[in-house]
């Protein structure tokens, strides 16, 4: 399967990368700005797949696209000092509007999956200028959010991560939610889980693992300025349930009519991914605080969508 990455930055190069350890990609184009940026890190990725996967990979322009059944969006502006949010929100829609019709001109049928922050906005800017089905453009919403949760439930239960299923809602953001009520190992809730390993779920370690996966981020960027590496492997993650038509079940950022009574907002849901996209939308049964939090996520996304005449 051809992938296309325009933006050959940490996020673009890593998630390439990632597509050729896990052989989630046969061939794999790098398009930036910034030419001899996209040379190098196709070079320099190339480089590996004697190792890994045999996998293509080249930097290339737009037309190179063609062909491509996933392009993920990597690009984007950075914030200037004394900028609202929603003046970046507004540069990066100018971005987006240069790109994705590009893009499109040269791979008309290919799924775009963002991956530019603020990831859900910029995930509906993307469906509003690209007018593609529904299915066909998302972003990678909470995906590392929720394998950060499952990480750090599985290392508190002293259990595989991959055993733990468990999904992160909402907002790709501060006001994501935890779906405690949701998550569970074996069958059972983690809370009984939690109890057979003799290891409670008390207050203090839920508010403990909430802060990890809430606050990781900031932690992350205090220390090397940026994250790159979980994303970029959440990112192959996807592009591998595409090719594979798995349909795994993926907590991805998608416009969606109604949840939670508010209609018309772009956050993340479990969603079943596969060949043509998102296949299906799942509607998580929530506890009472649960549902409160969702509200709000869902609240400030779509105040925050609102800000922007596209």
């Amino acid at each position: 399967m051809k992938v296309g990455i325009v933006g050959a930055g940490n996020v673009g190069a890593t998630a390439a990368f990632a597509m050729v350890t896990t052989g989630a990609a046969s061939e794999i184009v790098l398009v930036d700005l910034d030419a001899a940026l996209a040379h190098a890190q196709a070079q320099d990725i190339l480089h590996a797949t004697p190792l890994s996967k045999p996998v293509r990979v080249r930097a290339g322009g737009y037309a190179d696209l063609k062909g491509a059944n996933v392009v993920v969006l990597a690009a984007g502006v950075g914030q200037r000092p004394g900028e609202t949010r929603l003046e970046l929100l507004g540069r990066n829609a100018k971005v987006f509007g240069t790109i994705i019709p590009a893009v499109l001109e040269a791979a008309p049928e290919a799924i775009l999956l963002v991956a530019t922050n603020p990831l859900d906005v910029m995930t509906e800017i993307a469906a509003k200028i690209s007018r593609l089905p529904p299915e066909r453009v998302f972003g990678s919403g909470t995906i590392l959010d929720s394998a950060r949760f499952r990480a750090l439930l599985g290392e508190h239960l002293d259990i595989a991560p991959t055993s733990v299923h468990a999904y992160v809602l909402g907002e790709h953001g501060d006001s994501e939610v935890l779906w405690w009520s949701g998550a569970s190992a074996a069958g059972l809730t983690v809370t009984e889980m939690a109890a057979q390993r003799g290891r409670p779920l008390d207050a203090e370690v839920r508010a403990r693992i909430d802060s990890g996966v809430r606050r990781a981020a900031d932690s992350i960027i205090r220390g090397k300025g940026a994250t790159w590496f979980g994303i970029g492997g959440g990112l192959a993650r996807i592009v591998q349930a595409i090719r594979s038509d798995e349909h795994a079940l993926l907590s991805v950022s998608a416009p969606t009519a109604e949840i939670v009574g508010i209609e018309g907002v772009t956050l993340s849901l479990p969603r079943v991914v596969g060949a043509r996209g998102i296949v299906a939308t799942l509607t998580p049964v929530l506890d009472d605080d649960e549902r409160a939090a969702l509200v709000r996520s869902a609240t400030i996304l779509k105040e925050a969508a609102a800000g922007l005449a596209l």
